[in-house]
């Protein structure tokens, strides 16, 4: 609809905003059941009818302008299926109680920066700090996240509301912008 296939190519607008999506309790929704048999096969579809979504959004979100931001407690593979897990580039953990749930949130290299992993953070002192793992970025970084109140909040939520936008209106100036009515979608027909 823009005429790119990467949407950082012309940028942002206010017609085409970066969106924002956060997923929290992630692993409710990407469950992924095993069994061949079909009430398995259904369980494990977010609508009984189509594999749930979350690689291909936290694959291709970003050149469409979009930030998946998935949240678990859990982010093991029976939790959140490693297909979808392993495409987000950017990990961050809270304490863990295992080293196999510290793996399961920051990767398998997580295991030879000992000093680092999150099963350290156990300890009054270590309250709100997390460790992150980036892309393309050696070992792993400690940070505190500050306290922030729901007074405090409430003032953040207030003062910065108007950089907000309904996502359908932004859709709807968009597509009347580009002489369009509907968002094309790509056939899934063979």
């Amino acid at each position: 609809m823009l005429g790119v296939k990467n949407m950082w190519h012309v940028g942002l607008s206010p017609q085409w905003p970066l969106t924002i999506l956060i997923i929290d309790e992630a692993h409710t929704y990407f469950r992924e059941y095993k069994g061949s048999d079909a009430n398995h096969q259904t369980a494990g579809r977010a609508d009984g009818g189509e594999r749930p979504p979350g690689g291909g959004p936290g694959q291709e979100g970003p050149q469409v302008g979009t930030l998946v931001i998935l949240i678990s407690q859990k982010t093991t593979g029976d939790a959140i299926p490693t297909f979808i897990r392993d495409v987000y580039p950017i990990g961050l953990s809270f304490a863990q109680k295992t080293v196999e749930a510290a793996v399961a949130a920051l990767g398998e290299d997580i295991r030879n920066w000992p000093d680092a992993s999150p099963v350290t953070l156990y300890d009054p002192v270590y309250v709100r700090v997390a460790v992150m793992a980036t892309q393309g970025r050696p070992g792993y970084t400690r940070i505190r996240t500050p306290y922030v109140s729901d007074a405090d909040t409430a003032l953040v939520a207030e003062a910065t509301s108007h950089l907000t936008a309904d996502p359908d209106l932004c859709l709807d100036a968009f597509l009347s912008s580009t002489g369009h009515t509907t968002v094309p979608r790509p056939s899934l027909a063979k």
